[in-house]
Protein backbone atom coordinates (compact mmCIF):
# COMPACT_ATOMS: atom_id res chain seq x y z
CA UNK A 1 0.00 0.00 0.00
CA UNK A 2 1.66 3.35 -1.06
CA UNK A 3 1.94 6.36 1.52
CA UNK A 4 -0.10 8.13 -0.27
CA UNK A 5 -3.03 6.09 0.43
CA UNK A 6 -2.75 5.92 4.21
CA UNK A 7 -3.98 9.21 4.89
CA UNK A 8 -7.44 8.49 2.62
CA UNK A 9 -7.39 5.59 4.40
CA UNK A 10 -6.55 6.75 8.10
CA UNK A 11 -9.67 9.32 7.86
CA UNK A 12 -12.29 7.11 6.27
CA UNK A 13 -11.43 4.83 9.44
CA UNK A 14 -11.45 7.75 11.83
CA UNK A 15 -15.41 9.00 10.02
CA UNK A 16 -16.27 5.61 10.88
CA UNK A 17 -14.78 5.22 14.28
CA UNK A 18 -16.53 8.50 15.25
CA UNK A 19 -19.94 8.32 13.00
CA UNK A 20 -20.69 4.53 13.75
CA UNK A 21 -20.86 2.37 16.58
CA UNK A 22 -19.48 -0.94 14.10
CA UNK A 23 -17.54 -3.38 15.67
CA UNK A 24 -13.90 -2.15 14.30
CA UNK A 25 -10.28 -2.67 14.57
CA UNK A 26 -8.00 -0.51 16.81
CA UNK A 27 -6.75 2.15 14.05
CA UNK A 28 -3.67 4.65 14.63
CA UNK A 29 -4.95 7.82 14.07
CA UNK A 30 -1.45 9.74 14.38
CA UNK A 31 -3.19 12.63 15.56
CA UNK A 32 -5.18 12.96 12.98
CA UNK A 33 -8.39 15.47 14.30
CA UNK A 34 -11.89 14.58 13.01
CA UNK A 35 -11.47 17.92 11.27
CA UNK A 36 -8.96 17.16 9.13
CA UNK A 37 -11.44 13.91 8.07
CA UNK A 38 -14.60 14.81 7.99
CA UNK A 39 -14.50 15.03 4.03
CA UNK A 40 -15.19 10.89 4.03
CA UNK A 41 -18.10 11.42 6.72
CA UNK A 42 -19.98 10.35 3.68
CA UNK A 43 -18.37 7.05 3.30
CA UNK A 44 -19.49 6.65 7.23
CA UNK A 45 -23.16 6.96 5.19
CA UNK A 46 -22.99 4.99 2.90
CA UNK A 47 -22.11 2.07 5.45
CA UNK A 48 -24.90 3.14 7.47
CA UNK A 49 -27.32 2.97 4.84
CA UNK A 50 -26.09 -0.43 3.61
CA UNK A 51 -26.98 -1.66 6.85
CA UNK A 52 -30.19 -0.12 6.89
CA UNK A 53 -31.34 -1.63 3.42
CA UNK A 54 -29.97 -4.98 4.19
CA UNK A 55 -32.40 -5.22 7.52
CA UNK A 56 -35.23 -4.03 5.04
CA UNK A 57 -34.50 -6.50 2.18
CA UNK A 58 -33.97 -9.25 5.15
CA UNK A 59 -37.73 -8.11 6.67
CA UNK A 60 -39.16 -8.32 3.16
CA UNK A 61 -38.32 -11.50 2.63
CA UNK A 62 -39.68 -12.46 5.84
CA UNK A 63 -43.02 -11.53 4.73
CA UNK A 64 -43.33 -8.05 6.81
CA UNK A 65 -45.30 -5.44 5.49
CA UNK A 66 -43.32 -2.08 4.03
CA UNK A 67 -43.98 -0.09 7.41
CA UNK A 68 -42.57 -2.34 9.57
CA UNK A 69 -39.96 -3.66 7.38
CA UNK A 70 -39.31 0.52 6.92
CA UNK A 71 -38.99 0.80 10.91
CA UNK A 72 -36.59 -2.36 11.23
CA UNK A 73 -34.49 -0.66 8.78
CA UNK A 74 -34.59 3.04 10.78
CA UNK A 75 -33.84 0.93 14.04
CA UNK A 76 -30.87 -1.22 12.90
CA UNK A 77 -29.26 2.16 11.35
CA UNK A 78 -30.42 4.15 14.79
CA UNK A 79 -28.88 1.38 16.46
CA UNK A 80 -25.34 1.87 14.07
CA UNK A 81 -24.52 5.01 14.63
CA UNK A 82 -25.66 4.89 18.40
CA UNK A 83 -27.94 7.86 17.78
CA UNK A 84 -25.53 10.00 17.26
CA UNK A 85 -27.15 12.87 15.05
CA UNK A 86 -30.79 12.17 17.02
CA UNK A 87 -29.50 13.20 20.02
CA UNK A 88 -27.72 16.46 18.18
CA UNK A 89 -31.50 17.04 17.04
CA UNK A 90 -33.07 16.31 20.79
CA UNK A 91 -30.49 18.87 22.43
CA UNK A 92 -30.32 21.31 19.98
CA UNK A 93 -34.54 21.70 19.90
CA UNK A 94 -34.29 21.54 23.88
CA UNK A 95 -31.89 24.34 23.88
CA UNK A 96 -33.36 26.74 21.26
CA UNK A 97 -36.78 26.10 22.47
CA UNK A 98 -36.17 26.62 25.78
CA UNK A 99 -33.75 28.79 26.56
CA UNK A 100 -34.15 32.59 26.81
CA UNK A 101 -30.25 33.29 25.97
CA UNK A 102 -27.56 32.41 24.10
CA UNK A 103 -26.14 31.43 27.62
CA UNK A 104 -29.09 29.45 28.86
CA UNK A 105 -29.51 27.59 25.26
CA UNK A 106 -25.93 25.95 25.54
CA UNK A 107 -26.46 25.10 28.76
CA UNK A 108 -29.66 23.16 28.25
CA UNK A 109 -27.94 21.69 24.99
CA UNK A 110 -25.33 20.20 27.52
CA UNK A 111 -27.50 18.65 29.85
CA UNK A 112 -28.21 14.95 29.24
CA UNK A 113 -31.80 15.20 30.33
CA UNK A 114 -34.57 15.70 27.30
CA UNK A 115 -37.66 17.73 27.66
CA UNK A 116 -40.83 18.41 25.87
CA UNK A 117 -38.88 19.92 22.85
CA UNK A 118 -36.61 17.55 22.55
CA UNK A 119 -38.87 14.38 22.53
CA UNK A 120 -41.11 16.36 20.18
CA UNK A 121 -38.18 16.87 17.55
CA UNK A 122 -37.31 13.34 17.90
CA UNK A 123 -40.43 11.67 17.58
CA UNK A 124 -41.49 14.21 14.24
CA UNK A 125 -37.91 12.95 12.49
CA UNK A 126 -38.53 9.14 13.60
CA UNK A 127 -41.94 9.50 12.08
CA UNK A 128 -41.40 11.66 9.08
CA UNK A 129 -37.98 8.87 8.15
CA UNK A 130 -40.20 6.08 8.26
CA UNK A 131 -43.19 7.11 6.47
CA UNK A 132 -41.12 8.41 3.84
CA UNK A 133 -39.43 5.11 3.30
CA UNK A 134 -42.04 2.97 4.32
CA UNK A 135 -43.21 4.89 0.66
CA UNK A 136 -40.50 3.26 -1.03
CA UNK A 137 -41.03 -0.50 -2.22
CA UNK A 138 -38.48 -1.69 -4.63
CA UNK A 139 -35.35 -2.84 -3.11
CA UNK A 140 -32.61 -0.95 -5.55
CA UNK A 141 -35.20 2.20 -4.82
CA UNK A 142 -34.43 1.62 -0.94
CA UNK A 143 -30.94 1.74 -1.12
CA UNK A 144 -30.67 4.78 -3.53
CA UNK A 145 -32.80 6.47 -1.28
CA UNK A 146 -30.64 5.25 2.00
CA UNK A 147 -27.57 5.99 -0.09
CA UNK A 148 -28.22 9.38 -1.17
CA UNK A 149 -29.94 10.41 2.70
CA UNK A 150 -26.71 9.60 4.40
CA UNK A 151 -24.06 10.24 2.35
CA UNK A 152 -25.80 14.22 1.22
CA UNK A 153 -26.78 14.72 4.93
CA UNK A 154 -23.03 14.30 6.28
CA UNK A 155 -21.56 16.17 3.34
CA UNK A 156 -22.84 19.22 4.73
CA UNK A 157 -20.91 19.22 8.16
CA UNK A 158 -17.41 19.48 7.13
CA UNK A 159 -19.31 23.01 5.27
CA UNK A 160 -21.50 23.45 8.28
CA UNK A 161 -17.99 23.16 10.41
CA UNK A 162 -15.97 25.81 8.10
CA UNK A 163 -18.54 28.97 7.93
CA UNK A 164 -19.42 28.65 11.08
CA UNK A 165 -17.21 29.21 14.48
CA UNK A 166 -17.46 27.02 17.59
CA UNK A 167 -19.99 28.33 19.84
CA UNK A 168 -18.13 27.08 22.81
CA UNK A 169 -14.17 27.24 23.78
CA UNK A 170 -14.57 23.52 24.47
CA UNK A 171 -16.76 20.25 23.57
CA UNK A 172 -16.81 18.14 20.91
CA UNK A 173 -16.78 20.69 18.03
CA UNK A 174 -14.12 22.82 19.55
CA UNK A 175 -11.82 19.56 20.34
CA UNK A 176 -12.49 18.25 15.97
CA UNK A 177 -10.49 21.50 14.98
CA UNK A 178 -10.49 23.83 12.68
CA UNK A 179 -12.08 22.49 8.52
CA UNK A 180 -10.53 23.75 5.99
CA UNK A 181 -11.54 25.02 2.49
CA UNK A 182 -10.71 22.37 0.81
CA UNK A 183 -12.08 19.56 3.17
CA UNK A 184 -14.97 21.12 3.30
CA UNK A 185 -15.60 21.12 -0.80
CA UNK A 186 -14.46 17.30 -0.92
CA UNK A 187 -16.79 16.29 1.56
CA UNK A 188 -19.71 18.42 -0.70
CA UNK A 189 -18.82 17.05 -3.43
CA UNK A 190 -19.18 13.35 -1.90
CA UNK A 191 -22.43 14.32 -0.50
CA UNK A 192 -24.25 15.78 -3.60
CA UNK A 193 -22.52 12.15 -5.72
CA UNK A 194 -24.47 10.27 -3.29
CA UNK A 195 -27.67 11.98 -4.40
CA UNK A 196 -26.93 10.85 -8.18
CA UNK A 197 -29.17 7.64 -7.52
CA UNK A 198 -32.46 9.49 -7.15
CA UNK A 199 -32.09 10.62 -10.85
CA UNK A 200 -31.89 13.96 -12.39
CA UNK A 201 -35.08 15.66 -11.65
CA UNK A 202 -34.64 14.44 -7.64
CA UNK A 203 -30.58 15.41 -7.93
CA UNK A 204 -31.67 18.64 -8.71
CA UNK A 205 -34.89 18.75 -6.19
CA UNK A 206 -32.62 17.33 -3.11
CA UNK A 207 -29.79 19.75 -4.00
CA UNK A 208 -32.19 23.28 -4.04
CA UNK A 209 -34.03 21.54 -0.65
CA UNK A 210 -30.65 20.98 1.09
CA UNK A 211 -29.27 24.41 0.18
CA UNK A 212 -32.03 26.13 1.87
CA UNK A 213 -31.77 23.96 4.71
CA UNK A 214 -28.25 24.63 5.44
CA UNK A 215 -28.53 28.36 4.91
CA UNK A 216 -31.78 28.65 6.90
CA UNK A 217 -30.17 26.25 9.79
CA UNK A 218 -26.53 28.37 9.23
CA UNK A 219 -28.24 31.62 10.15
CA UNK A 220 -30.95 29.77 12.86
CA UNK A 221 -27.54 28.77 14.95
CA UNK A 222 -25.30 31.64 14.23
CA UNK A 223 -28.49 33.93 15.95
CA UNK A 224 -29.25 31.64 18.85
CA UNK A 225 -25.81 30.76 19.83
CA UNK A 226 -23.20 32.64 17.79
CA UNK A 227 -21.40 29.65 16.05
CA UNK A 228 -22.07 25.83 15.90
CA UNK A 229 -21.75 22.54 18.28
CA UNK A 230 -21.59 18.97 17.85
CA UNK A 231 -25.11 19.08 18.58
CA UNK A 232 -26.14 21.41 15.79
CA UNK A 233 -23.87 19.32 13.23
CA UNK A 234 -26.32 16.32 14.34
CA UNK A 235 -29.17 18.44 14.33
CA UNK A 236 -28.02 19.46 10.50
CA UNK A 237 -27.79 15.85 9.44
CA UNK A 238 -31.11 15.06 10.71
CA UNK A 239 -32.73 17.85 9.21
CA UNK A 240 -30.85 17.05 5.74
CA UNK A 241 -31.58 13.45 6.20
CA UNK A 242 -35.36 14.45 6.50
CA UNK A 243 -35.43 16.63 3.47
CA UNK A 244 -33.39 13.88 0.63
CA UNK A 245 -35.61 11.19 2.08
CA UNK A 246 -38.74 13.25 1.63
CA UNK A 247 -37.44 13.43 -1.92
CA UNK A 248 -36.29 10.66 -2.98
CA UNK A 249 -40.11 9.02 -1.65
CA UNK A 250 -41.31 11.08 -4.71
CA UNK A 251 -38.53 10.71 -6.97
CA UNK A 252 -38.43 7.05 -6.58
CA UNK A 253 -41.94 6.14 -6.44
Amino acid sequence: MSNGNRPILRDIALCLVFFTRLPLPVFDFRDRKLADAIWAAPLAGLAVAMIGTLTCAIAVWLGLAAGPAAALALAAMVLATGALHEDGLSDVADGFGGGRNRERKLEIMRDSRIGAYGAAALALSLLVRWSALAEIRDGWSVLAALVAAHGASRGLLGAFMHILPPARNDGLSAGAGSVSRQTAMAGTVLGALALLPLGLDGFVTAAILLGLVFVAFAALCRRQIGGQTGDTAGALQQLAEIVVLLTASVALS
